[in-house]
């Protein structure tokens, strides 16, 4: 019974393997290059590097080179697999073959267009003219993570985001400077079909995958925190507490304005050492399960 249950383990191991592994597909060249026509496949990785040998060492130490070497190396060898056939270039190395980022990016789509990179053709990287080379660099290791260009994922991020590097500079941040988490923690760079190419299907969804308390259900429940986190929270950072969009019971007091309650800026402003005015009293601010808490106050 034991080698039977065994066989089963070993057999669903190979079959999730087998499932998460990149099958490569045949890449039309010609409708990428008209000059590929009549081009056909060398398969010898030591004809290219012949004249490009300045490529061979700083290529060796790639995730591709390694998996090529160690694993199911592609029909078409190592480098006409992104390259296309390179007959006629050896024949006349000139220019003609080269490929533009867009049809790059086509060539690397053979092997990587499903998981997170689905939504690539429609991703907001995609129509603003991001090609996979903006990001990867494939000849030459530079990160240790997923063939990045730059050793940071952030820093690659602020080359165009610059503005976002401007918040998370900010006193109240989440911890991306530190490097406790990435920007693809939240965000999948390879396109999603929620805005700003989130990783959840919402705002909250994605809030939700590390601040599980926050999600409830509540028996009593404010508002706002239903709808979007951001009502209140600037995501990428503020000079304000916990990532607040404004400056304590000033933020609550664009709300709630009405009579009844003692609602101004002179109440509310301190009362306790941390000086969260609102917040002083109304501490369950995302909800309560509380049978007395339908002010949110416990």
């Amino acid at each position: 019974m034991k080698k039977f249950y065994g066989k089963i383990f070993w057999l669903a191991a190979a079959l999730a393997l087998t499932a998460g592994a990149a099958v490569a597909k045949d890449v039309d060249w010609t409708t990428l290059n008209p000059g590929f026509q009549g081009a056909t496949y060398v398969k010898d990785s030591s004809v290219c590097f012949g004249c490009h040998g300045d490529y061979e060492k700083p290529y060796s130490h790639t995730a591709h080179a390694k998996t090529f070497k160690f694993g199911k190396a592609p029909a078409n060898g190592d480098c006409e697999s992104c390259h296309g056939p390179r007959s006629k270039h050896i024949e006349n190395p000139t220019r003609e073959l080269a490929l533009t980022p867009a049809q790059q990016t086509a060539a690397c789509m053979q092997c990587h267009e499903g998981s997170n990179r689905m939504s690539w053709g429609s991703s907001l990287h995609a129509s603003n003219g991001v090609a996979c080379t903006s990001c990867h660099t494939v000849m030459q290791k530079k990160s240790d993570k997923a063939l990045l260009s730059a050793a940071r994922q952030d820093d690659l991020c602020y080359k165009c985001h610059s503005n976002v590097r401007s918040s998370l500079n900010k006193s109240s941040h989440h911890p991306v400077r530190e490097g406790k988490l990435e920007c693809s923690g939240c965000h999948n760079p390879h396109g999603s079909a929620t805005p700003g190419m989130l990783k959840g299907g919402s705002v909250n969804e994605t809030c939700y995958s590390c601040h599980q308390e926050k999600r409830g259900p509540f028996l009593w429940v404010h508002p706002p925190v239903l709808e979007n986190c951001q009502t209140c929270h600037d995501p990428h950072g503020s000079n304000n507490r916990k990532l607040l969009s404004g400056k304590d019971s000033f933020l609550c007091l664009s709300c709630h304005t009405y009579g009844g309650h003692v609602n101004s800026q002179r109440y509310n402003r301190v009362s306790s050492p941390t000086g969260e005015g609102c917040v002083n009293c109304h501490m369950a601010i995302h909800g309560s399960n509380s049978p007395s808490g339908a002010k949110l106050t416990r």
